[in-house]
């Protein structure tokens, strides 16, 4: 016998295997003593009621079940044929695991630091306000994801296997738990770890890892690529070259386009990051006074149209930090991140205004591949001067936000270098300051307590996504006009975090795999 039933249990009766065992049983319409195996398939919280419950859906037989997932292998390469990938995130790291699998020997080239000796970049951007334009929290072994949060939600369910993804995660280390939660998350404290044993890994199978090299030229002949040459002047050949930069690698697009190879504008979203303290969102999401403590803090998502365009929340982090994530002297930008137990006392949110070409027109050329790169840089420039020309970030309270008014000061901050209370709604583009009025209006009817002075709005949220896209064929996802040039992951436009950018990687590795005729 083997079904799969759902239920619903009390948050701290969910916890207890032995009442997960028995009501399973009893949705089962099993004896207890028949049950042999009850395993939970996938956990998410219900918080519709008063009384928030834990749903479980669990796989139960009364025979031994046991995993047919086979385990990761990575067979030796190293003497395969090359692939170099240009980043170390998400999206590269999974193409170059994806590569081995495949029989390719993948050549890393990460600008950026290893994650352990990124760690002292940060704390210099946190306490000195100094930036490294190719170390810092989106730059280095990891990418963005590892020092800002490790969230594995997606709903790019058909771009790619989820489920794979998550496995190779917890083969490195991450908790069993992300195979099973709705909207699994990893934690910073917890990342580095896992990053490190995916590259040694690698190095393991043949494969090679470089840091410190940033990609300043691509060999281009005959519409063919031959390789890349580094800053340092190092030059890597291959004919097949992953480029997985993130959505950051400004110099990159400048580059493509200096080379006369093919870049796109692409929409993106603008906006600020908002922190509550976590006892409001939780009494609001959870409907409580005191938060259950078999409850994890709690989040949000929200969404309204106005004027024509969406705002809406993104990469929310309950129990988190608003993080400093400008990869340049000179300019601001916040992201958000939690630690696995998400125990920090506050609750922070980019809300932002989705641009489309109107906006960003009015900017510059229509016709200008890089118009959508310029807005974003110009906006983030003026929080830097609003700043103190540090990488303090300009704030202001919601409400006096809203109203359109000066907050005579700020409150307390989870943000590492500091708020300078500044007129935020002056800051910003008007297209986006008066679209955030009113969708902040309107957040405040969904959620009670929303709308409130306690929040600070923090500029600016400015990465949501890629300014630029690069155009690549639907079937071979090579770059339309130069052969052997895979865009990939979230800096090509393909990608959305970290799950859907280490699918994109998965898939490009079996495009160029393709074409070596090793599958």
């Amino acid at each position: 016998m083997e079904k799969v039933v759902d239920i619903a249990l009390p948050p701290r009766e969910a916890t207890d295997p032995a009442l997960v065992r028995e009501a399973a049983a009893e949705a089962a319409s099993v004896a207890l003593d028949q049950l042999v195996s009850a395993q939970v398939l996938k956990r998410s919280i219900d918080a519709r009621s008063k009384r928030p419950l834990i749903r479980l859906r669990v796989h139960v037989s009364d025979h031994a079940v046991h995993d047919a997932t086979p385990p990761l292998h990575l067979p030796d390469v190293h003497a395969a044929a090359p692939v170099i990938v240009i980043g170390c995130g998400p999206a590269g790291l999974f193409a170059a695991l994806r590569c081995i699998e495949n029989g390719l020997r993948p050549i890393i080239l990460e600008r950026g630091k290893d994650v352990r000796a990124r760690r002292r970049d940060l704390a210099a951007i946190n306490r000195e306000h100094l930036v490294d334009a190719d170390s810092n929290y989106c730059f280095g072994e990891g990418g963005a994801g590892t020092y800002s949060d490790g969230k594995l939600y997606t709903r790019s369910h058909k771009r790619g296997d989820i489920a794979s993804v998550l496995r190779t995660l917890v083969h490195f280390g991450a908790s069993p738990d992300i195979l099973v939660d709705a909207h699994p998350h990893i934690g910073t404290n917890k990342l580095p770890h896992i990053i490190t044993a995916m590259r040694e890994a690698i190095i393991a199978a043949g494969g090679e890892v470089h840091f410190n090299r940033r990609v300043d030229h691509f060999e281009v002949e005959n519409s063919r690529m031959r390789g890349v040459r580094t800053a340092d002047g190092s030059s890597y050949r291959a004919d097949a070259v992953v480029l997985a930069t993130g959505h950051s690698a400004r110099d990159v697009f400048e580059r493509l386009h200096a080379q006369r190879i093919r870049i796109e504008r692409k929409d993106f979203a603008l906006g600020v990051r908002i922190e509550h303290p976590q006892s409001i969102i939780d009494a609001a999401m959870y409907h409580c006074q005191v938060r259950d403590p078999y409850l994890p803090p709690a989040s949000y998502s929200l969404v309204q149209q106005v004027e024509g365009l969406g705002v809406y929340s993104f990469c929310m982090c309950p129990g988190g930090i608003i993080a400093p994530c400008a990869t340049a002297p000179g300019e601001v930008v916040t992201n958000g991140w939690s630690p696995s137990k998400r125990n920090n006392p506050f609750a922070n949110s980019g809300i932002v205004v989705g641009l489309s070409g109107v906006e960003l027109g009015k900017a510059a050329a229509a016709n200008d591949p890089l118009a959508s790169m310029h807005y974003q840089r110009n906006v983030e420039q003026a929080a830097w001067k609003a700043g103190g020309m540090r990488q303090s970030a300009p704030a202001q309270r919601m409400d006096d936000f809203i109203q359109g008014r000066a907050s005579r000061d700020v409150p307390e901050c989870s943000y590492p270098p500091g708020i300078a209370p500044f007129r935020v709604d002056e800051l910003l583009p008007t297209e986006v300051a008066i679209r955030l009025r009113a969708g902040l209006k309107e957040f405040g009817k969904k959620i009670r307590g929303y709308r409130t002075n306690e929040a600070v709005v923090v500029a600016v949220e400015s990465r949501t996504s890629s300014p630029v896209r690069i155009p690549r064929d639907r079937e071979t996802l090579e770059h339309v006009e130069v052969a052997g040039l895979y865009p990939c992951g979230e800096g090509a436009g393909y990608a959305g975090g970290i799950v859907s950018a280490a699918m994109d990687g998965q898939r490009v590795a079996d495009q160029v795999a393709a074409r070596y005729a090793v599958r």
